[in-house]
């Protein structure tokens, strides 16, 4: 039998009557480490879906990586490419892509019978995967896009309905500023609502066919390609990949291929949500350290109200060292029981969050209309071992306290 584990045991679970003796400040060094990890849970479960959430509608309206004419300015006035089949096969094929999809944008101005705004027509074909928009549909239905015809149906946004006063079945007119006006009648067959205002109140989503024939382009022309990858983690090696294989090649037209992840074409965006990992960390070393030292003081405590003991124990041969592994056994099931209630308490309210929503969230700042919420197993398997091993790493070194008790002295004193 260890004998460190038994006495530790003995010491831990030791009761007076139907009360168990624990000095207030050890069920307070508990409680501070299981409000602790609930704050690093919530905090880790949070950031991980809100950037998780902020990148997927970033996604969801300009994919993982788009290819377009390198001669393209950074406005949606694309100058178009043309997309044969052979090329169109040859990217499908491509290691990691997932989808190919042709697109084109223009922007225009809506006009109602009482207001105007401007906007982006987003153009798509038959082929387009639905997913995203059809995750975010309030109202009405997604638009359909035959091969070889051109529809007039299109999707757009709950703020530019909300702002002009359209509903799913109305009708506007659409002008486009080029080298002689064009306006175009659309159908609203449905509204979308993503939370993202900067692209909600711009894109309506159209038949790539309407804008192919307000720009004069053959029917393989278009602003360029959107692609979906199987992994997002690897967007940045595929895109990579894809930018020296494109840029040697040349359209029927001669005109040279752009490629840019989703990350080189909204840089801010991203780069904003990489200083989210810099708060997590500042988060979890600050809320570590105070559950660290309160837990200190709890082993301290404990090895002051047990000198007595030590003293004995050490005037019958027990070793230093042998000692100390007792009082960090017993550090050990402490640290474990606040980790338990903290793991319950974090992971329930994750839990309640998720599914209730909660806590809500301005949706012009934040992109969400409540906090968001990511916890997966690997993220809280590691938070729990990396508290585990740090905490008992700190009470290494008040257990060093026991070296400096003198058995002489403690017996004593007793």
């Amino acid at each position: 039998m260890n004998l460190e584990l038994f006495i530790a045991k003995r010491i831990y679970l030791n009761k007076e009557g139907d009360r168990k003796v624990t000095p207030p400040v050890v069920r307070i060094s508990m409680i501070g480490m299981a409000l602790g990890l609930t704050v690093m849970i919530l905090s880790v479960a949070i950031v991980i879906g809100f950037k998780k959430e902020v990148r997927n509608k970033v996604i969801g309206f300009g994919s993982h990586i788009q290819i377009t004419n390198f001669d393209s300015n950074t406005s949606y006035e694309y100058t178009p490419v043309a997309l044969s089949d052979s090329l169109l096969i040859e990217l499908k094929a491509f290691p990691g892509i997932r989808q190919v999809e042709p697109f084109a944008t223009k922007p225009g101005i809506l006009k109602t019978n009482t207001d105007f705004q401007g906007i982006v027509l987003k153009g798509v074909d038959s082929h387009y995967d639905w997913t995203f928009f059809r995750n975010n549909l309030k109202e009405g239905r997604l638009p359909k896009i035959v091969p070889g015809q051109t529809s007039s149906e299109v999707l757009i946004s709950r703020y530019l309905a909300d702002l002009l006063g359209l509903k799913s079945g109305d009708s506007f007119l659409t002008y486009f500023v080029q080298q002689d006006v064009r306006a175009r009648k659309f159908h609203v067959t449905g509204i979308y609502e993503t939370g993202f205002v900067d692209y909600d109140k711009i894109f309506v989503i159209s038949d790539i066919n309407q804008i192919r024939h307000l720009n004069h382009w053959d029917n393989d022309e278009a602003s360029g390609m959107e692609l979906l990858v199987d992994n997002y983690d690897n967007v940045d090696k595929i895109a990579e990949n894809l930018y020296f294989k494109m840029s040697e090649k040349k359209d029927r037209l001669g005109n040279t291929f752009y490629t840019r992840s989703i990350k080189e074409i909204n840089p801010m965006i991203f780069d904003w949500m990489s200083v989210q990992d810099i708060n997590v960390v500042v988060i979890l070393i600050l809320i570590l350290a105070v559950a660290g030292f309160t837990m200190i003081s709890g082993l301290l405590i404990i090895i002051l109200e047990r000198t007595s003991m030590i003293g004995l124990l050490k005037s019958l041969g027990e070793s230093n060292r042998s000692i100390r592994k007792i009082f960090l056994h017993i550090s050990f099931f402490l640290i474990g029981k606040g980790m338990l209630w903290g793991n319950v308490i974090g992971i329930s309210l994750c839990l309640i969050q998720s599914y209730f929503h909660v806590v809500k969230l301005d949706a012009s700042v934040y992109y969400l209309d409540a906090v968001p919420i990511d916890l997966n197993i690997f993220s809280l398997v590691m938070l729990n071992l990396g508290t585990l091993f740090i905490s008992m790493l700190m009470m290494l070194a008040p257990s060093y306290l026991i070296s400096k008790i003198e058995p002489a002295k403690t017996i004593r004193f007793e």
